[in-house]
């Protein structure tokens, strides 16, 4: 189920793998994204692939039927053990931050991180997906990396996994 994407070593589970409604409607960024928004589900911190697909397809469910968005808000997400989930995907305008989707990336690690601590693999999974978004022109080379709360009042995307921004550049 798990696919390698290009050289990058990336573990990415496609939106046909996990089961993903198809979306109302995908509008596209224009150009590349030049912010990369860090968020946490402040749901279940999830590493096995049983689990993490359950949740995957709450959110969607959730983030469509109860918040009325067009589809899942993030972009990506990530599991405990550094497997990325395509949400949205490359190229696609997301529903993570109000305000500011129209030239942004949103990641969400899946789990609660002002408790939870995100593992080596997890940050190295997504360092390698920021490179590769950069190498694929997905991705603005001198993007800007921000925490959700950065953005809005809020305390996403945890305190543990805020320190670990700078681990991204």
């Amino acid at each position: 189920m798990v696919n390698e994407v290009m050289d990058e070593k990336v573990k990415m589970v496609s939106r046909l793998q996990w089961g993903a409604e198809s979306p109302r409607c995908r509008e596209s960024v224009k150009g590349s994204a030049q912010r990369v928004i860090i968020h946490h589900t402040a749901l279940e911190y999830c590493q096995e692939l049983t689990h993490c697909l359950q949740q995957l397809i709450h959110i969607q469910k959730m983030h469509m039927k109860e918040r009325d968005f067009d589809d899942i808000g993030y972009n990506f997400l990530v599991g405990g053990d550094g497997t990325v989930f395509e949400g949205r995907g490359w190229g696609v305008i997301g529903a993570h931050t109000k305000g500011n989707n129209h030239d942004s990336l949103g990641i969400a690690f899946m789990g609660n991180f002002n408790n939870d601590t995100p593992s080596t693999e997890v940050l190295s999974s997504v360092k390698q997906l920021l490179h590769s978004g950069v190498s694929q022109g997905f991705l603005h080379p001198r993007f800007i990396l921000l925490g959700h709360k950065d953005l809005g009042n809020t305390q996403c995307p945890g305190k543990n996994l805020y320190a670990s921004l700078p681990h991204f550049k």
